[in-house]
């Protein structure tokens, strides 16, 4: 793996926030929160609250200015990525806890040296943790509604062999590329797995999963310093 590190309370302002680096990959994850819940919550007498999160790359991010999105014009990329963000937090937080509430967590990339969805996801958790636990300490809420960790890492084939957390140069070369989200006691979130003009054996699967289940772990293990678990 690239070296790993985290570095909470970066944005003020958020509830919970966290600057996690993979490699050159940089990515500010900040928490807010809303009083009050989606139309649609409300639309459908639904109890509890919702979480959601937002991913943008900043224009600087990358050696050539990437355009920021606007005038209604939708990044269909960003939109899959905030959407598995979102996907892999809800799967460890009890909505029913945060009460009528919204809970916003924003991801924007400083540096992208690929692996910015799955680093967004291991920094968010540890935002997410943070946040959760000032709204406890503050009386906003009666208990934490986050019920474990979860993690991501990018794992793939490259030159015949099973390669660990990817950097740009690595993914583009890549016969294989896959993204895993775990949570802290190992159980899937999300796979995302596809051979780029290559295939990949069952063999070749269950080595790649083993590789990143191994990067998970020393995720797992910088999270829990960030947070002071």
């Amino acid at each position: 793996m690239r070296t790993l590190v985290f570095r909470p309370g970066v944005a003020p302002q958020a509830l919970g926030s966290v600057l996690v680096s993979f490699g050159r990959t940089q990515v500010i994850c900040a928490v807010s929160v809303e009083e009050d819940v989606p139309g649609w919550m409300k639309a459908r007498d639904m109890s509890g609250g919702w979480l959601t999160a937002e991913y943008s790359m900043l224009p600087y991010c990358t050696p050539v200015r990437k355009r920021r999105s606007t005038g209604g014009k939708v990044d269909g990329r960003a939109v899959e990525i905030q959407r598995l963000i979102g996907r892999s937090l809800r799967a460890v937080v009890d909505l029913e806890a945060l009460g009528a509430r919204t809970v916003w967590v924003d991801c924007d990339v400083l540096q992208a040296d690929g692996g910015t969805r799955t680093a967004s996801i291991s920094g968010s958790a540890v935002a997410l943790q943070l946040a959760f636990r000032r709204m406890v300490q503050e009386g906003t809420l009666a208990r934490n509604p986050m019920r474990q960790l979860v993690s991501a890492v990018s794992v793939g084939k490259v030159s015949g062999g099973a390669l660990l957390d990817l950097c740009y140069e690595e993914d583009c070369a890549a016969e294989v590329d896959m993204n895993v989200v775990l949570t802290e006691r190992g159980e899937y979130v999300e796979l995302q797995g596809s051979g780029e003009e290559a295939t990949f054996t069952p063999e070749e699967l269950t080595q790649m999963l083993a590789l990143a289940h191994s990067g998970i772990q020393r995720i797992l293990a910088a999270q829990r310093v960030a947070i002071g678990a």
